[in-house]
């Protein structure tokens, strides 16, 4: 067991974003289903902290929770919500990482989960159709951040093609097209907040996909956010100073012996008459010298 956790330790460790993003989203599921079997054995029907992760749609609630903007993109409960979203990660993530570098898959997949989380809190609190649920409705998974990485690179390269099981070749673009049209039909469905968390998160890809296309990288200042918060619990390293001589080693052992005569004729001539007889340079020397 001790060489499974060492094993799986390592690969997280020496894994790319995409892995670590994987890990975590498992993870997080697996605490959540081992937790609910134990507080079934005690006869504690469902998880009462799960909620505190998730993503109201209560805007009052979301001032209370801010966290859950962020912890409701990591957090799954069903088993096929998890799979299909950590394939379709792993599948697309791949892909984006041929054409961009593993901070903006990381970047991406915050801004998307955060606007999928804004359009889902939006619309929930405008549309008359979910004011039934509107204070009691949450929103969790990570698909909101998939999809703006599919529609992230799909949208980047439009002519890039991939092979569907009894389908063959077709460009990314369309089967990205597809999801989006799909989510708009199903925007009333019983999961109409995931339906809206995907859309918000399309459309976030798109943007990005706009945007780098003109040299501005969106994810850069999400990136140097998350730099400050994982640096500041890190300790500073001390200042280490260090001294340069100007001076060759034979100048500095001359300057050094000469010192060391002065110091001699100094002490002797104390010995001999006195410390009064010591002129002030002299006696500065010997001042100088007492503290070394």
């Amino acid at each position: 067991m001790g060489d499974i956790f060492t094993n799986l330790k390592r690969i997280f460790r020496s894994g790319n974003i995409l892995v670590k993003l994987i890990y975590i989203n498992v993870g997080v599921f697996l605490l959540f289903r081992l937790a609910a079997v134990l507080f079934l054995l005690f006869n504690v029907a469902g998880l009462p902290f799960l909620e505190y992760l998730q993503m109201p749609s209560s805007p009052v609630l979301l001032l209370l929770r801010p966290w859950t903007l962020f912890t409701y993109m990591f957090t799954h409960y069903d088993f096929l919500h998890i799979l299909f979203n950590m394939l379709w990660l792993y599948w697309f993530g791949g892909i984006f990482l041929q054409f961009f570098n593993e901070r903006q898959l990381g970047g991406m997949y915050v801004l998307g989960g955060i606007a999928g989380a804004l359009l889902f809190l939006v619309a929930y609190n405008i549309f008359p159709y979910f004011q039934a649920v509107a204070g009691s409705s949450f929103l969790m998974g990570a698909s909101a951040s998939v999809m703006a990485i599919v529609f992230a690179v799909s949208f980047y390269r439009k002519e890039y093609e991939i092979n569907l099981l009894l389908i063959g070749r077709v460009k990314l673009i369309w089967l990205a097209l597809f999801t989006l049209i799909v989510d708009l039909l199903a925007i009333t469905s019983t999961n109409a907040g995931g339906h809206l968390a995907h859309i918000g998160g399309a459309l976030l890809g798109i943007w990005f996909a706009s945007r780098i296309q003109k040299g501005k990288d969106m994810t850069a200042p999400v990136n140097r956010l998350i730099d400050w918060l994982v640096n500041l619990g890190k300790k500073k390293p001390k200042m280490k100073v260090t001294y340069k001589r100007t001076e060759t080693d034979q100048e500095y052992n001359a300057r050094k012996q000469e010192e060391s005569k002065n110091l001699d004729d100094i002490l002797d001539k104390l010995k001999r008459s006195g410390y009064d007889s010591l002129s002030k340079e002299e006696k500065k020397q010997l001042f100088d010298a007492s503290k070394k």
